[in-house]
Parts: C-alpha cells; structure tokens; sequence
C-alpha cells in the first residue's frame, strides 16, 4: 500500500496532468503559484471566488462564496491559533486572543488576498467599493481557506499559512506591536450613531490560584448585552469584549438592524422621533457604516 506522503504526491501529479487539459486552466494555474499545491475539486475554488453579487445560476440557484467564507472563517481562527500557539510558548491567553485578533481582522486579510493574487481571481458584477463589499478580497481569503480545508484537509491549510503567507507577507513580532484599540473603535462607532453603550466589569478568581484576579466584561448596547470577555486586566477584558461586538457590527447585518431597533424604540420613548418613523434607512446606514 502506498504511504501517505506517496499518495499526496500521487495525488498531486494526478491533479497537474488534468489541470492541464482543461480548456479553463489560466486561473487554475494562478491558484497552483498561490498555494503551491494544484487544486483537487476545482469547483470549490471556483465557488470560494464567486462574490455575491454574481446572483443566481442558470438552475436559480444562489451561486457565491459566503458558505465558504463562514467555514473559512473557522479553520483560519484554529490555524492561526495553532501558529501562535506552538510560536509563543509562555504568552497568557488574553494576548494570544488579541494577536489573533489583529492576524485575522478584514484589513489584514484584505492586504493578504491582495498581496497573493487572489483579488484578480475573484469574480463579481457591479461596483464593490462600498459597505461589506469594500472586504470583499478578505472574505473571500476567507472562502479560499475554506475551499483548501474541504480539498485537502487542514494539514494544507496549516502549511498554506506557514508556508506562503506567514513566512512571505506576515511579521508576527511587528504584528503584535501594533495597537488595535477596539474598545476606542466601538465608542467612536456608538457615538457616531448616538447607541447608548456600557460596559460592565466584575472581578473574579480562579479555584486554581485565588490570588490572581480575571475580569470579565460584558458590553451593552441600548441594554441589550451583546459581547463577553475576560482578561487579566480591566483594560484587556474591555478590548476582547469590544472585540466581540466589533466582529458581530462588521459581520452580521442582523445584529445590527436589532441594535438600530432598540435605539428607535428608546428614541421614540423619550419623544426625539415619531413612533411611525421607519427604520429601513437607518438600519441600512449603520450596517454599511463601518466598512467605510
């Protein structure tokens, strides 16, 4: 029986002699250069570089590549944790969050789909310069990474991100000296949109050692609670917590229109709207308002 590592390499050539009898091979030639490897089931890579607006198949089937992303989404989180983790043998929890956290954020993962090639892959309609599809290269990295782990398994993923984007495009040491000040982004974000916002620390100790405290914050937006986090610190709970909203403002529009809700009803208590005032535009508003 062959060995893995023969299968793989088996695999592999079996994958660049029918990859080069499609009649399509261009941009399958460019994923090989990205990845290193030849894709396996390239109707996943196809599928994970369909922007949605690319609307509907010939069948009226939704055709793009948020699926993708949310699975994507996932497996980079674990592979990234798993890269920080074997790289940072003595850092505490709260900063390998935090590392991640900026390893992982739209702005980096834009720059990375950029700086790979993988944005003059991606296939759309329209203008997407706007609101969500302003990250448009990020999400779909996102569904990219998605695509290689349904392909290839996480293996491929974990050597992708070693092997092409961390050793050519990421720093982590300067990465981790950077300041992503998520706490100061959510306050300008409440502000900007007048959402009344609190946050809400407790002291807690641990069975296992009661002499170091952890704090844990919840934030409440327009009293609705609506991220957690904990830290050794107030500073460090606050910015994990935030970070946890900031996540759900930039990814679900759902959360954000209940937000817009809350914030009319409370307006419309306190007499500053009519109670018949409609929402949509609003609601719409301050979905697209932090992409920008």
């Amino acid at each position: 029986m062959l060995k893995n590592n023969q299968k793989t390499v088996f695999q592999e050539i079996k994958n660049r002699i029918r990859l080069f009898f499609r009649k399509d091979k261009e941009p399958y030639l460019q994923l090989c250069k990205i990845t290193g490897f030849c894709p396996g089931n390239i109707v996943l890579y196809r599928m994970a570089l369909m922007h949605k607006s690319c609307g509907r198949n010939s069948t009226g089937n939704r055709m793009n590549n948020e699926r993708l992303e949310f699975l994507g989404d996932a497996v980079l989180d674990s592979v990234v944790a798993d890269i920080l983790f074997r790289y940072y043998a003595n850092k505490q929890e709260g900063y390998l969050t935090t590392l991640r956290s900026k390893l992982v954020r739209r702005e980096t993962l834009n720059k990375l789909a950029v700086q790979i090639g993988l944005d003059k892959l991606i296939l759309h309609e329209g203008a997407v310069t706007t609101g969500h599809n302003s990250y448009m290269n990020g999400n779909a990295f996102e569904a990219f990474i998605g695509a290689i782990y349904l392909d290839r398994g996480y293996g491929a993923c974990m050597k992708f991100m070693q092997n092409v984007v961390f050793k050519n495009y990421i720093d982590i040491e300067n990465t981790a000296k950077q300041e992503a000040n998520f706490k100061s982004r959510l306050i300008e974000w409440c502000q900007k949109h007048q959402v009344v916002y609190d946050f809400e620390t407790t002291e807690e100790r641990s069975e296992e050692n009661v002499y170091i405290p952890i704090f844990s914050t919840k934030i409440i937006l327009e009293g609705l609670e609506c991220g957690v986090g904990k830290g050794y610190s107030k500073k460090e709970s606050h910015q994990v917590a935030a970070n946890d909203v900031m996540t759900k403002i930039r990814r679900d529009p759902s959360f954000v229109r209940k937000i817009t809700v809350l914030k009319e009803q409370r307006e419309a208590e306190q007499g500053l709207n009519s109670p018949d005032e409609q929402l949509s535009e609003d609601s719409e508003s301050l979905v697209v308002s932090f992409c920008e």
